[in-house]
C-alpha cells in the first residue's frame, strides 16, 4: 500500500486500533510472527548509542527553517560528536556497517519512490537487518532513514548558495516546493512529531539494551514485559520511517503539481500518536526497571556503608567521604561563618561532630548550640578546639524538593557558623539508612562523634554537649561515666551553666531560690511570700524564675510580667528557658544509659522528682545553699514558707533549709498525683519507673502534646 495517499477510512482501520493494543487483531498478530520469523541474530554486539548521537545530529540540524519542525538542541551531544577518541571508535564502528546502512537506505529510496506496500517494504528492511538484535534494527534503520532525509535537506538548505546544490535541487524541482513552504506547515509539524516518536522509541530500545546485568536480569517480569514488547516497537519504529520516507520522497519530482493532502498529515499524526502510545508504554517499563536497579544498588551501597563503618582506618578520610560526600566533582563542605565552599581535607585526623537534623531544627537548640561551639573556640589551646561540627541534613527524599524548603535550608546554613554539607542532595540514600538504623535518627537533631580515626565513639553526643558543655570532649561513653562519678546532686549541676548569675550567689553564699510554673497568680503569691519569708529569716535571698519545658508564649509573657512588677530575677531568653529542661532531660537519658535509675541512684532520684514537678499543673520550686537542698511542689512550699513563725526557732537552730525540709515532711500527704512527662523521640523510654516522693512504680500512658499555648 502506498503510505503517500491513503483514503481515510483505511487509515483509521490500520492506525485506530493498534492505540489500545499493539497487535491485537489477528492480522497484527501475522504481521508479528512475519517479523519475528525475519529474527535470525548472529551474536555480534557493537555498541549503538553512537550511531543514535549522528542520527538525532542530523534531524536537529534539517530544515532548521521549516515552520514547526523544531528538534531539541543537545549541545552536550555536539561535544561528544567533536570528540576525538568518540570519531574514532565510530569510524572502526561504521566500517562493518556502513554497507548495511547504504542497503537499506537504497531499498527505502526505491520501494517508497515507486509507492509499494507499506508493509511489505517494512518486512523487506527487517529481511536486510535479519542477522542483528532488535535495538540494533531499529537504529540501523533510523540510520539509512537520516542519510535519505539528511541528503534531501542538504540540497534543500544550499541551493540558494551552492552551484552545485541549486543544479540538484532543480532536477529534483525542490525550489517551488520549497518556496511554498507555509503550505506545508501542518505536514512538516506531522513529520516533526512523528520523528520525534521514533527517536524516543529508538532510545528507549537501547537503554533496555544496556541495563547493566549484574542488578536486573531478563526474566524477571518488568523486563519479560519489555522484551515482549520489543519487537512491536521496532516494527512500528520502521514502519513509521517507511512513512516518513514516502512523505520525503513525494515531493521529489512533484513541482507546482504537487497538491497537500490533509490526509497525508493525517497519517503521519496517527503514527506519532501509536508510536508515542508504544514510547509511553516502553518508558513505564523502563522505569519499574531503574527502580529495581536502584533499590539493587542502594543495598549494594548500603552494606558497603556497613562494612566501611566496621573496618579499621588510618584516618578519616574514607569514612568521612562516605558519609558525607564521595565524588571528587565539587567541594562538599560550605563554612557558614565565611559563606565558603570547602574540601573534606580540611577535618583530616580531626574529631568530627555530625550534627544530623532535618530541617524543622528549633531555634533554641542552635542559639545553645552555637553559644558552646563559640565558646570552645576562644581557648584554641584546649583540646576541645580539635574537634569541627559538620551539619548533615537527613531529608525525606519520597517528597519533592521546593524553593520554599531550598529557603529555609539556607536561611539554617547561613545561621550555622560551622561546617554544613553544601546540599542534602549530596547525602546518598545509602547514609540516610544507615542514619536511621544504626545511629537510630529519628525526628530530633542527634551530634555523631566520630574520632581521629572515623571510628564512632558516641550515636549522639548532644546529651553530654547538653550536660557538661565541651568539658565533655572527647564524648566517649568512659568521659561521660567519669564525669557522672564526680558529681553529685547540686545546684552548680541543676542550673550553674544556664545563667552567669547563679556562680556569683553561689560564691556570695546567698540562698538561691529556682521556681517554675505557668500559674501567674501563684508566681505573684509565692515570690511576695518567700520574699516576706527571707526578710523575716534575716537570710541573703535571691530568686529565678526557670519556667516550664516547652517553653512557648505564656512563659514568655510571665518573663516580662515578672521583670515590670520585680518579683523576682527570670532567665535571659526563652531558649535558657529550653535548655534548662532539656538538661534534665539529657541528664536523665544519660543516667538510664549507664543503666541507672530512681531506685538504685540518688541524682536520678532528684532528677525525676524535677522532671515530675514539671509535669504537674501547679508551680514548684528548690532552695539551695551550698550542699543544702529543699523543694516541693506549688502548694506545700507556698503554705511552708506562709507558715514560717512555726518553724522560725527550727531554721535559727538547724538552719533554714534543714527546718524547711523537717516542716514539709510534716506537711507531706500520702495521697499525691506525680507525672513525668518524657520526650519519646530521644533516647529509650524504660516499661518501669518510680515515683520519687513514694517509691510505687508509675503507670505509663501514651500522650500526645502540641507545642502551641
Amino acid at each position: 500500500m502506498d503510505l503517500t495517499i491513503v483514503p481515510h477510512k483505511m487509515m483509521q482501520h490500520q492506525f485506530g486500533r493498534g492505540d489500545r493494543h499493539m497487535f491485537s487483531s489477528s492480522d497484527d498478530q501475522g504481521m508479528l510472527k512475519q517479523v519475528q520469523a525475519s529474527h535470525a541474530p548472529d551474536g555480534r554486539e557493537f555498541a549503538v548509542k553512537p550511531l543514535l548521537y549522528i542520527i538525532e545530529d542530523i534531524f536537529q540540524r534539517s530544515a532548521p527553517g521549516i515552520p514547526g519542525f523544531v528538534l531539541e538542541s543537545k549541545n552536550a551531544q555536539s561535544d561528544v560528536l567533536d570528540d576525538k577518541a568518540f570519531q574514532s571508535g565510530f569510524f572502526d564502528m561504521l566500517d562493518l556497517l556502513s554497507f548495511t546502512i547504504n542497503k537499506v537506505s537504497c531499498e527505502i529510496s526505491c520501494k517508497c519512490s515507486g509507492g509499494g506496500d507499506a508493509h511489505a517494504t517494512t518486512l523487506g528492511i527487517f529481511n536486510n537487518l535479519g542477522s542483528y538484535s532488535w535495538d540494533a534494527k531499529v537504529v540501523l534503520a533510523m540510520a539509512a532513514f537520516a542519510l535519505n532525509y539528511g541528503e534531501f535537506w542538504v540540497v534543500a538548505q544550499l541551493y540558494p548558495t551552492n552551484p552545485l546544490a541549486k543544479s540538484v535541487a532543480l532536477l529534483k524541482q525542490l525550489p517551488e516546493i520549497l518556496e511554498r513552504a507555509d503550505t506545508l506547515k501542518s505536514r512538516f509539524e506531522a513529520l516533526s512529531n512523528l520523528i520525534k516518536a521514533m527517536l524516543e522509541v529508538a532510545k528507549c530500545i537501547v537503554e533496555f539494551k544496556e541495563l547493566p546485568s549484574h542488578y536486573i536480569s531478563p526474566d524477571i517480569p518488568e523486563m519479560v514485559t519489555a522484551t515482549a514488547h520489543i519487537p512491536t516497537a521496532v516494527y512500528w519504529t520502521i514502519r513509521s520511517i517507511v512513512a516518513c520516507s514516502a512523505q520525503i520522497m513525494g515531493l521529489i519530482g512533484m513541482g507546482h503539481e504537487y497538491v497537500v493532502s490533509t490526509s497525508e498529515s493525517w497519517e503521519l499524526s496517527s503514527l506519532a500518536h501509536k508510536v508515542n502510545s508504544i514510547h509511553n508504554h516502553l518508558k513505564n517499563q523502563l522505569n519499574l526497571c531503574y527502580k529495581i536497579i536502584d533499590e539493587k544498588r542502594h543495598i549494594e551501597a548500603y552494606q558497603a556503608l556497613v562494612r566501611l563503618m566496621e573496618t579499621p582506618h588510618i584516618d578519616n578520610m574514607k569514612v568521612l567521604r562516605a558519609l558525607l560526600y564521595a565524588k571528587d566533582d565539587q567541594l562538599p563542605l560550605f563554612e557558614g561563618s565565611t559563606e565558603r565552599r570547602a574540601g573534606l581535607e580540611l577535618l583530616r585526623r580531626k574529631n568530627v561532630l555530625l550534627l544530623i537534623s532535618d530541617l524543622d531544627v528549633s531555634h533554641d537548640e542552635l542559639f545553645i548550640l552555637e553559644q558552646m561551639y563559640h565558646e570552645s573556640r576562644q581557648h584554641p589551646t584546649r583540646t576541645e578546639s580539635q574537634y569541627e561540627v559538620v551539619w548533615m541534613p537527613v531529608l525525606d527524599r519520597t517528597t519533592p524538593w521546593t524553593e520554599e524548603k531550598q529557603q529555609r535550608f539556607e536561611s539554617l546554613q547561613r545561621t550555622m557558623p560551622w561546617y554544613s554539607i553544601h546540599h542534602p542532595s549530596m547525602v546518598d540514600p545509602a547514609v540516610i539508612r544507615y542514619v536511621k538504623e544504626f545511629w537510630h535518627f529519628k525526628k530530633k537533631p542527634i551530634l555523631v562523634v566520630l574520632d581521629l580515626q572515623g571510628r564512632v565513639v558516641n550515636t549522639n553526643a548532644l546529651l553530654m554537649m547538653w550536660i557538661w558543655g565541651s568539658l565533655a570532649f572527647p564524648f566517649t561513653s568512659s568521659r561521660e561515666e567519669a564525669l557522672w562519678r564526680e558529681e553529685s546532686w547540686r545546684l552548680e549541676l541543676l542550673a550553674d551553666s544556664v545563667d552567669p548569675a547563679i556562680p556569683v550567689w553561689v560564691s556570695e553564699e546567698k540562698y538561691i531560690c529556682l521556681y517554675g510554673g505557668e500559674d501567674m497568680d501563684w508566681i505573684r503569691k509565692f515570690t511576695m511570700t518567700a520574699q516576706a519569708m527571707a526578710k523575716a529569716a534575716g537570710i541573703p535571698w535571691e530568686m529565678l524564675y526557670v519556667g516550664k519545658s516547652n517553653p512557648k508564649e505564656k512563659v514568655r509573657r510571665n518573663m516580662d510580667t515578672i521583670a515590670v512588677e520585680r518579683l523576682s530575677h527570670t532567665l535571659q531568653d526563652i531558649p535558657l528557658i529550653w535548655f534548662f529542661w532539656v538538661r534534665l532531660e539529657s541528664m536523665w537519658h544519660s543516667k538510664m544509659k549507664h543503666g541507672k535509675s530512681a531506685e538504685n541512684d540518688p541524682i536520678m532520684q532528684e532528677i525525676v522528682t524535677m522532671l515530675s514537678f514539671d509535669g504537674s499543673d501547679q508551680g514548684w520550686a528548690v532552695i539551695c545553699k551550698g550542699s543544702e537542698m529543699a523543694k516541693s511542689k506549688g502548694e506545700t512550699i507556698l503554705k511552708c514558707f506562709n507558715d514560717y513563725e512555726l518553724w522560725k526557732s527550727n531554721a535559727k537552730q538547724n538552719g533554714p533549709i534543714p527546718a524547711i525540709n523537717d516542716y514539709l515532711r510534716e506537711l507531706y500527704s500520702p495521697h499525691h498525683c506525680n507525672r513525668l512527662i518524657l520526650p519519646g523521640t530521644t533516647g529509650s523510654i524504660p516499661e518501669r519507673i518510680v515515683c520519687a516522693e513514694c517509691g510505687q512504680p508509675m503507670e505509663k500512658f501514651i500522650m500526645y502534646r502540641c507545642c502551641t499555648d
